[in-house]
Formats: structure tokens, sequence, C-alpha cells
């Protein structure tokens, strides 16, 4: 008799990617050119001084044993000074802020801390679909609140307040929003704190694309009071081209840290202190760093656009972020559908719209992690592909 899985894996799936790579791996052996626009996986490399101390580092022969459960003092200090000379947001280092092994853990660290099962989660739609996912493995229930162009991609929070709140315990934010881009404000962000704190409410954002193509650095922590009613992951995957080397953080009053770290010290056993050193290097980047970055994903992105205009797809100039969203033609009626024929025919895989959400459905995100000569081999193949249809 084999034995029967826990019931909560039959309220989740495999993750899409993890199921698209396999898929686009075998066609791969069987000689197809597959040209991956769908992953936001950073191509450019860390900075050089980051890459020196991991390998200064690990050379050692005391770096190689267990390390502290909250991250060394060096890497919590300096995710302390980060913020404050970007976010303009203080944070004590000591009880303040909880190094993670990348933020996704951290999105299951926060819910098994605080939710119970049949609690209430709001989860943003389109948004990021680990939040629902990890919400229903810990038997939580997923509540979603709709994102719309009509709204800026902000969530209603009128609507919200008009419904019964009585059993939601804790609300997903993302901000700069994945996959629309929207950037965040500090007057959403108020908003969105008073609303928290109103209906008692842990409010959490999700913060990993405040440096990619955007050089308006907003957290949520920088608003008046909002630690006793939130917390806020950050990581180094997108802003530092280190998304393999997992080094995230969860920030915010010592008491919800704490409790965090009553389930992070029972799932790890610290991080490797090479890469911890080389994590604090990262953060010493100057704002130089950052544009050089950004001057590449400025080239790639204009190639993206051309792309979305050959697909007849509308789309926000002024979205930040690794990805361009864009809302295809009226005429298609199934993304999925509009997405595997471009895959087959064309070898280019592109992320639909329907994997973040009901509110997706009719949208479709490409990655700005791919360089610039297969982006604009991806064009011509789309643009070869649109000849043919005619």
């Amino acid at each position: 008799m084999k034995v029967k899985p826990a019931d909560r894996t039959s309220n989740v799936q495999e993750y899409y990617f993890s199921q698209k790579l396999a898929q686009i791996d075998r066609m791969r052996r069987d000689g197809a050119d597959v040209i991956n626009l769908g992953i936001g996986s950073p191509d450019q490399p860390p900075s050089p001084n980051t890459i020196s101390a991991l390998i200064g580092e690990a050379r050692k022969p005391t770096s190689h044993g267990y390390q502290s459960y909250t991250g060394i003092a060096a890497l919590r200090q300096g995710f302390s000074e980060w913020y404050s000379k970007y976010f303009h947001v203080k944070l004590n280092p000591d009880n303040e802020i909880l190094i993670l092994m990348g933020s996704k853990e951290g999105i299951m660290h926060i819910s098994m801390a605080f939710v119970n099962p049949g609690d209430e989660v709001l989860v943003p739609d389109p948004g990021y679909p680990t939040y629902s996912s990890v919400t229903n493995l810990v038997g939580g229930v997923v509540r979603k609140y709709f994102l719309d162009e009509e709204t800026g991609w902000f969530p209603n929070l009128e609507a919200l307040e008009r419904s019964d709140l009585s059993r939601v315990k804790l609300m997903w934010v993302n901000y700069p929003h994945m996959p629309t881009g929207t950037k965040g404000t500090l007057a959403l962000f108020e908003k969105l704190v008073s609303f928290s704190a109103r209906h008692g409410i842990l409010l959490c954002n999700d913060n990993p694309y405040s440096f990619i193509q955007n050089n308006e650095y907003h957290s949520l922590l920088e608003v008046e009071g909002a630690k006793e009613t939130a917390l806020e992951l950050n990581s180094l995957s997108k802003s530092h081209n280190m998304a393999g080397w997992r080094v995230g953080m969860v920030a915010g009053h010592t008491d919800y840290i704490k409790n965090i770290l009553k389930v992070k010290s029972n799932m790890d056993s610290g991080m490797f202190l090479a890469m911890q050193m080389a994590a604090v290097e990262a953060l010493k980047n100057p704002e130089s760093w950052y544009d050089t970055v950004n001057e590449v994903y400025t080239r790639r992105r204009k190639i993206v656009e051309e792309i979305m205009d050959i697909l007849n797809c509308r789309y926000d100039k002024s979205q930040v972020g690794l990805f361009v969203w864009g809302r295809i033609p009226e005429e298609i009626t199934s993304c999925e559908e509009y997405i595997e024929e471009i895959l087959n025919e064309s070898l280019v895989f592109i992320t639909p719209g329907f994997i973040f959400g009901e509110n997706g459905k009719k949208y479709i995100r490409i990655s700005l992690c791919a360089d610039e000569n297969r982006l604009l081999e991806a064009k011509e193949r789309l643009m070869n592909l649109k000849v043919k249809r005619k």
C-alpha cells in the first residue's frame, strides 16, 4: 500500500513554472531552441566586490560551521543601513530584522507564525501565486481582493471595508507590484496602514522590485506607526542579481520578528557565512551600480515593448520591475492556448497572466531577463509568425 500524502497537498498544485520549465527542458533535449521570456531570474552578475567577498570568506577554515538563526550581526546591520539610505526607514538591527533564505521562505514563515486554520488571508488578484498556495498549506482561507486597470492596480479599500473583515488575519500587498509593474506610493501605504490598524489585520508588503527600472524607493515601513501593524519582506534576488543565492529579510516590530523566529529556527540551521558576508558587500554597492544594471534593462525593455506591439498588446509605459505586462487583443479568447501556440510555433515562451489570478487572464507578461540578442531573435520569430498568419 502506498502511503497517502497529507490532506494539505490536495489544496495546492505544482508551481506553474516548475511544470513549464520541465516542458521547455524536454523540448530543448529534442533539439528545439526555445527562448524563455517567462521567468524573472536576473542574468546579470552580482557586483565584483560581492563575488570577491564570497570567495575570500569561503577560503577561511573558520567559515563553514553553523551560523545564527537570525543572521550575522553584520548582515542585519547592512540591511538596516540600506533601509535608512534608500527608504528612510530606521530599523534596529538587533531585533527588527530577521535574515531569511530568500523572501519566498518568509511568506511561509509569516503564514505559519500568524495564520490559524480558518483564518482569512487577503491576497491580491492578480498577484504572486505563492501567497495563495502557502495560505492553503497552513489551513488558512484565501480571500481574493481584485486589482484592475480602472483602479490603477490599487486595492479598493472602501469596498473591502463594506464587507465582513472579522475573520481576516493577514493581508498581502506587493508594491512595486508583480506582475503589473505598478509603483507603490506613500499615499497608498498610508491608507493601507490605516486600514489594517482599524481592523486588526497584519499587513505584509513583499518588496523585492524597488530597484528595478525605478528610482522612487518606498517602503511600507515609512508610514508612521506601520511597525505596529505591518511587516515588510525584501530580497537581494532582483535588486542585486542574486536570485540563486537565496538571501532575504523580514523587517518589523520586534514582537512580530520573535514569533517568526519561532518558526524559522525549527526549519533551518542558518545560512553559509561566506554568503552572508558577500551579501554585506552587495548592500554597500553605490547607487551608480544600480544605474548600470538598469541601463541594460532599459535597452532590453525597448525590444520587449516592440514585441508587445507585434502581438498587438496594450501596455503601460510607466510600469517598473523585471517584466512588461500587457493586455492581449480582445479577439483572443484563451490566453493559455495563445501562449501555447506561440511556444510551439515560434519556440518563444511568454508567461500567461491567468497564473496570477482571474484578473490576469487577459494579459501576458514578458521578462527582461534575456540578453538583447535573444530578445531580438524572439522579436524576429514573432514577426515571422504574424506574417505567416496573414
